[in-house]
């Protein structure tokens, strides 16, 4: 049997910026349904969302019969989580708060066997199809796909040391997060932070590495790509959820306003 080839190459690889939404509900039924949705690609976030290993491998198996290409974000930069979430078939891998090079250097150990890496080697799971993949422990850095997080300002000032990390395959810009780092806490949208996420995605540009970015509607999303980013994810599915209850419930007089995603 051959190694699957990761989704997520050919989403951003294609002509137009690849478009995706966050699953912060770890809700496999939900992962599925969005998948069959449009997007190029769902984040299945298990930082800020209360999604455990079975959940995570439960939202790779219903994403992986629709179109969409999943995108799994671990808690930290975690050797054990990392490893646990590859052996259950992730291939792109979302990593919080990588602040510099010698840290997106481990993150890329923890994805590869050794010697080039530290990953721990097993043989009957999810990833190798169960023990059917041929040579799977030598193959399965060609379709693995690791995206840093840079979510600080002092990170930010270190992206082109972190973007010439061998194994980075991408950075994704956390907006939220740089703004707090900033001292506008809640105001993603603050003309400084704003001027920065500008400037990171031209960074990232020279440094040849594809950028992403969270913006919490289209109108964001535009402004974003036109900055440079080349892959956007757009809102939540809780986000969406709750913006649509509001929404129904203003137009009967009730209901309170839901302030847009913008990790």
């Amino acid at each position: 049997m051959e190694i699957p080839a990761n989704p997520f190459k050919k989403a951003i690889a294609g002509a137009r910026p690849a478009l995706g939404c966050w699953i912060s509900s770890a809700s496999p039924v939900t992962a599925e349904a969005m998948g069959f949705a449009g997007y190029d690609f769902l984040v299945l976030d298990s930082e800020h969302a209360p999604a455990d290993m079975s959940e995570i491998m439960g939202m790779l198996r219903a994403v992986a019969g629709t179109p969409a290409a999943p995108v799994t974000r671990v808690p930290w930069n975690d050797m054990v989580m990392i490893k646990r979430v590859l052996d259950a078939g992730a291939q792109t891998l979302l990593l919080p708060f990588v602040q510099d090079a010698g840290e997106a250097a481990r993150a890329v150990a923890h994805m590869r066997y050794p010697p080039h890496g530290v990953r721990g080697v097993a043989g009957t799971t999810r990833a190798s199809r169960y023990g059917l993949v041929r040579d799977y422990a030598n193959r399965a850095g060609d379709e693995l796909f690791l995206i840093v997080q840079i979510e600080t300002a002092a990170a930010l000032a270190q992206l082109p040391k972190i973007a010439a990390v061998p194994g980075v395959d991408s950075i994704f810009i956390g907006p939220s997060d740089l703004a707090a780092s900033m001292g506008h806490l809640g105001d993603f949208m603050h003309a400084d932070v704003q001027r920065a996420l500008e400037e990171a995605a031209k960074a990232c540009r020279k440094a040849g590495v594809p950028a992403g970015c969270l913006a919490g509607n289209p109108a964001m999303a535009k402004r974003y790509l036109d900055y440079g980013y080349t892959w956007m994810a757009m809102g939540s599915d809780l986000n969406m959820m709750m913006s649509r209850a509001q929404e129904w419930l203003g137009d009967m007089g009730r209901g309170e306003s839901a302030a847009p995603a913008g990790r």
